[in-house]
């Protein structure tokens, strides 16, 4: 019992000290792809949902990350005439990171 408990634990520590400061969405926070690069270094494709709203994505072989694209007004780009559910662009560009798909 005493070992379930250490166990256990040992894995609340490790998820709570896992927690850090992230605020800043601008740099890629992951270590698996062999470092902690600004995003602007990786090229942006687009991304086209069932709607028809435009998303800026970016993959970098480990993670993904996307934000609705908006006009300088700050309205969403939901009039695109590429198709929908289709990415576009070459957002995989600037990864360090091997990606088989």
């Amino acid at each position: 019992m005493n070992m379930i408990k250490l166990t256990a634990g040992l894995g609340l520590m490790l998820a709570v000290s896992a927690c850090g400061d992230v605020s800043n969405k601008t740099i890629d926070q992951n270590i698996f792809d062999g470092g902690n690069n600004d995003l602007s270094n990786l090229t942006a494709g687009i991304w086209v949902d069932p709607v028809g709203c435009e998303h800026w994505i970016i993959d970098d072989g480990v993670e993904g990350y996307a934000d609705l694209r908006r006009t300088p007004d700050g309205k969403p780009v939901c009039n695109s005439d590429l198709p929908r559910e289709t990415a576009v662009g070459a957002f995989k560009k600037g990864s360090t990171f091997a990606d088989p798909i």
